[in-house]
């Protein structure tokens, strides 16, 4: 039901001149369920939703994520004239569209694909990596099926190979497109994709591998020549012509700048697509990503719709049709802003700053890392004891400090692996960085200074079952080596346990 406040009838002739929080729309609670009868002033409807939005957390702070979180003033300024614009109308916002295709040579190029001066490249701006992700599969499937076709073979039963540490968007692609994903499986000490593994997995059916260039987990890159150099063996020994497509969402803006001899993209025969988020370490706020193909023949004519459309012939790929204009021009200003030299020093100072933090953790002498030197500028750690407290509850502390590190385990076979992760970005200073680890050393200070988890889940367990024994059993009089008994009688314990847990892989 809604609140009177937002359905009567009554106006105040002098509604616009009492303060907000003087007038009737902070007395009730916001209508949840349906849309009010009556308007509200402007300036009332800004407070109070600016007010609950108080309760999110900071962006700047959120070090699960490699979302852009800043831009400059500027780009801010480009972001909010072409708010308006809907980029699917190309005929009507024809420079809009020039942009794209500027974003998408200069993507491609970046990425060493073969072309001419002049030429255009084949790729599409996209809702972020996971439509790209699509798009590129679907090119794949399709060219695969026709292929078989031609053949007069089967092509019923495509499938993908992958790590099992893929970005679930590949699960949504197999699951949504009817693909087999065959993953290979995580060990501990070796968190990606082992191309030995891998090309073993690969049969007639499969339509491509992918290989990650920044894993969520834990940055790391994965080793695509080597995939690419076994891929090639096989595909020359059999006849087949199993392709690679690099999934680049995090690593595409990283590596042409900081590891320019890193050969993984066009430069290898078997690469045939790539995906890149604008919106990570391409310095764009969410909303953008980017597919590029080595070559027209990698994209099957039959899958580019030409639409007539408000006056013009206007051909697409994408899996969604009317979307915003302003984070491709916010794109194509960054490209423009900073050039090659501007990007290279940004990702220096995130890679410097990724060092600072990582030295720091690792001086506490509490955590092993599992990032790697080489890869994504994230600081992946975990406890090296874990038999008092764990990286949950170093998590749930941490935001007592304002940060939001999320905490969780490797994908199979790996997951009885804890880790905490801290994604470095643009706006994420060498003086955060200390700050951080002052903050975590306080955090295992405090925790130190605490029972074991287990011994104050015990504790509240005993305490529900039996009421009168509360004031008696307290943490410090219970010692882990009379635990077991007791974990056995506490039912409750597990319910308990689980509370300490947050989810999240961003």
């Amino acid at each position: 039901m809604l609140s009177s406040a937002f359905s009567e009838e009554h106006h105040d002739s002098d509604s616009s001149l009492h303060s907000t929080f003087a007038s009737r729309y902070v007395q009730a609670s916001l209508p949840k369920f349906r849309m009010p009868d009556r308007e509200i002033s402007k300036e009332a409807a800004y407070q109070i939703i600016n007010d609950e939005l108080m309760l999110d957390g900071n962006p700047r702070l959120n070090l699960a994520s490699f979302v852009t979180t800043w831009m400059e003033p500027e780009v801010d300024k480009l972001i909010l004239q072409s708010l308006n614009k809907n980029y699917i109308d190309m005929d009507e916002y024809p420079v809009t569209t020039e942009l794209q295709d500027r974003c998408v040579n200069m993507i491609a190029r970046l990425f060493h694909a073969p072309l001419s001066d002049g030429e255009q490249a084949i790729g599409a701006g996209t809702v972020g990596s996971s439509e790209a992700i699509m798009l590129a599969g679907l090119a794949f499937k399709r060219k695969w099926q026709n292929k078989r076709k031609s053949e007069g073979k089967p092509y019923d039963k495509p499938n993908i190979v992958t790590g099992a540490n893929v970005q679930v968007c590949w699960e949504k692609f197999a699951r949504y497109f009817e693909v087999e994903l065959k993953d290979v499986k995580l060990r501990e000490g070796y968190y990606v994709l082992d191309p030995e593994k891998a090309v073993e997995l690969v049969d007639e059916n499969t339509i491509c591998v992918c290989a990650i260039l920044g894993s969520t987990y834990n940055g790391e890159f994965e080793d695509v020549k080597r995939l690419n150099e076994l891929l090639q063996e096989k595909n020359k020994e059999t006849g087949w012509d199993t392709p690679i497509h690099v999934d680049a969402a995090s690593g595409g803006f990283i590596a042409p700048f900081l590891y320019p001899d890193l050969e993984w993209d066009f430069r290898l025969s078997c690469v045939r697509s790539i995906n890149v988020s604008g919106h990570k370490y391409g310095l764009v706020y969410a909303g953008v990503g980017w597919v590029v193909w080595k070559s027209k023949s990698d994209l099957p004519e039959e899958l580019i719709f030409h639409v007539n459309y408000l006056g013009s012939d206007q051909p697409t790929f994408t899996l969604n049709f009317s979307k915003g204009a302003s984070q491709i021009i916010a794109q194509y200003y960054q490209f423009i802003r900073l050039g090659f030299e501007g990007y290279k020093s940004i990702m220096e100072n995130c890679r410097m700053n990724a060092k600072v933090l990582c030295d720091g953790i690792r001086d506490t002498g509490r955590f092993e890392i599992l990032s790697k030197d080489v890869g994504v500028p994230v600081v992946a750690f975990s406890l090296k004891d874990r038999t008092k407290h764990d990286e949950y509850e170093i998590a749930d502390n941490l935001r007592r400090y304002g940060w939001i590190v999320p905490a969780y385990t490797m994908a199979p076979d790996a997951e009885h692996i804890s880790l905490l992760r801290v994604v470095i970005r643009e706006d994420f200073s060498c003086t955060l960085a200390q700050r951080l680890v002052n903050d975590i050393r306080k955090v295992l200070e405090y925790l130190d200074a605490r029972p074991p988890k287990l011994v104050e889940a015990v504790t509240e367990a005993i305490t529900q079952a039996e009421p009168d024994m509360k004031g008696d059993v307290v943490p410090s009089s219970i010692k882990l080596s009379a635990v077991i008994r007791d974990v056995v009688l506490a039912k409750k314990l597990s319910k308990r346990m689980n509370s300490f847990k947050t989810n999240g892989v961003c």
